[in-house]
């Protein structure tokens, strides 16, 4: 069975459809919650621009909690396809990752 073949199936199109704005919403809410973080951490006290080592504070913050959440995200789909497997699952029809 193809889970990524929605056009006969409304259900199907609309819990697809579901899925991507969860994993948009997902993806907005960490951009948020990074860019607090790594504000907080990179600039102590906010002025009209930024200095050399807070666009470097920046950069290299949002670059290492990006490349973890890559990282996490690559390892919780592998488990995901692997659980499917074993339960006989026609595979993982995720968030397009």
């Amino acid at each position: 069975m193809d889970l990524n073949n929605t056009s006969s199936d409304p259900k199907r199109q609309v819990m697809n459809q579901i899925r991507q704005e969860a994993a948009l919403n997902n993806a907005r809410a960490l951009i948020n919650k990074l860019n607090g973080h790594c504000f907080d951490k990179c600039i102590p006290s906010p002025g009209t621009s930024l200095s050399r080592k807070e666009e470097t504070c920046l950069s290299s913050c949002l670059e290492k909690y990006m490349g973890m959440w890559n990282t996490v995200s690559r390892v919780y789909i592998a488990q995901i396809q692997k659980t499917a497997g074993q339960a006989g699952g026609g595979g993982f029809d995720g968030l397009g990752v």
